[in-house]
């Protein structure tokens, strides 16, 4: 019984030495995807490694967030800046699977966790590049009292159950296909932390990319 009260706590230490673990691997394939240039197996295992580095980043995330233990780091940011680094983080895969990113930047600051905006990002710019054909367009504009982050694609679109989901309603998530949502609710729950005279940010996903595929939004007060 002892060892079920304290199986959060000991989920999470695990969950953060593999993380380290899963550094060291990252690195290395880093190394290797140098050497050994564009070769495919090794773009497709730094793909998943950072699949799985920003899905254990996720779970830490919400845990230290369900306990009480998380603050954000809310200060001013220049967008153009966080996209720039989100870019920073992925082109090399993006050019390695033939993937053109465009990049397009109309807001000026943001009050935000840099961390944690670039790290959503990152977690939905690495879900489009699963499922975009040739071309992902990543931008930031202000929207009424928001600014908006939006990420699109030229894939299939969001399908209809996902788009009529709750992100914050974890019983509804679909955990048999695979496809769970999971990153679209460490998003939403990220978007909530940033609050601005009263206003939460918030997600929207909707099929209405003017690629013609999947189109993210992230607005934030």
């Amino acid at each position: 019984m002892q060892t079920k009260n304290h199986f959060p706590t000991l989920l999470a230490s695990t969950i953060h030495d593999i993380k380290n673990s899963l550094s060291v691997v990252l690195q290395l394939t880093r190394i290797f995807s140098t050497k050994y240039q564009n070769d495919p197996n090794l773009l497709q295992l730094e793909f998943e490694t950072h699949r799985i580095n920003n899905s254990l980043m996720q779970l830490l995330v919400l845990y230290k967030i369900d306990h009480n233990k998380f603050q954000a780091d809310i200060d001013e940011h220049p967008a153009s800046d966080i996209l720039a680094e989100v870019r920073a983080q992925h082109i090399l895969l993006l050019e390695g699977r033939h993937i053109s990113l465009s990049i397009q930047c109309k807001a000026d600051l943001l009050f935000c966790d840099n961390t944690l905006v670039c790290n959503a990002l990152s977690t939905l710019l690495n879900n489009a590049q699963r499922y975009s054909r040739s071309s992902i367009f990543l931008s930031a504009y202000p929207e009424g009292d928001f600014i908006c982050l939006a990420i699109e694609d030229d894939g299939e679109g969001y399908p209809a159950a996902m788009l009529e989901t709750d992100p914050n309603d974890l019983d509804k998530l679909d955990w048999i296909s695979g496809n769970t949502g999971l990153g679209l609710h460490f998003v939403s729950t990220i978007a909530a932390l940033h609050e601005n005279n009263g206003r939460r940010g918030y997600i929207k996903i909707d099929n209405d990319s003017r690629l013609g595929g999947a189109r993210f939004r992230l607005f934030l007060p």
